[in-house]
């Protein structure tokens, strides 16, 4: 049993840092790209026997390389891998959802009381992100939706972490079944690894809501 939690351990931590690097893939192109882009055409477009137009495109330049900087060093971050769960869980999750935030297709409703739990779980900490990033692609993979809540907070060594959205939905009991397509027998699995609960609640039309307690630390 030891070496089967080992082995659920190490495929998890290679799953956050595939999710990691996408998302810095994604930041890179979507965002640092664009930035850098826009810099190139603002210098590109300097006049500089227009003196005042010329100092105004710089300056502007100057900003946006600046913006750029400061993009790359959260990236930076971002590449230690699990150093974001070594801060603990409330920043894990507080980075997961600032990545989903500046997509821009979501509306977010954050109610995130973990940022200073004085407490931790490395494993368990690890697990939770991992659920937190397949809960969050299934919604953007099969969802359709346009407002997303997530809570979580500790009460009586008792960690909660819910997430609901208003899209499509789905018949829980036939994809319970299947335990697939979503990516439910991997979540499932997980929560059983760390004695947790899940309650999965949605109706077609009328959105997903998912729940979860697990013992912590």
């Amino acid at each position: 049993m030891q070496q089967k939690f080992e082995s659920e351990m190490l495929q998890t931590r290679v799953e956050v840092q595939d999710q990691t690097m996408q998302s810095i893939a994604t930041e890179l192109h979507d965002n640092v790209g664009q930035l850098l882009s826009l810099t190139t055409l603002t210098l590109n477009s300097v006049n500089l026997d227009d003196g005042e137009k010329a100092k105004k495109k710089i300056d502007n330049s100057l900003a946006l390389v600046n913006k750029s900087i400061k993009e790359l060093r959260e990236l930076a971050k971002l590449l230690h891998g699990e150093q974001l769960v070594q801060n603990g869980i409330g920043h894990a999750i507080h980075q997961e959802i600032n990545w989903l935030n500046k997509a821009g297709t979501y509306e977010l409703k954050v109610n995130n009381q973990l940022a200073d739990l004085g407490v931790a779980s490395p494993d368990k900490d690890l697990i939770i992100l991992r659920l937190l990033q397949e809960i969050i692609n299934n919604i953007i993979k099969h969802a359709q939706a346009k407002h997303i809540q997530i809570d979580s907070y500790l009460e009586k060594n008792v960690l909660y972490l819910s997430v609901t959205d208003n899209g499509v939905g789905f018949v829980p009991d036939e994809v319970k079944t299947k335990r697939s397509g979503m990516g439910l027998n991997s979540i499932y699995k997980r929560i059983e690894m760390i004695n947790g609960k899940l309650a999965l609640n949605s109706a077609p039309g009328e959105g997903t809501s998912i729940s979860i307690e697990i013992p912590y630390p």
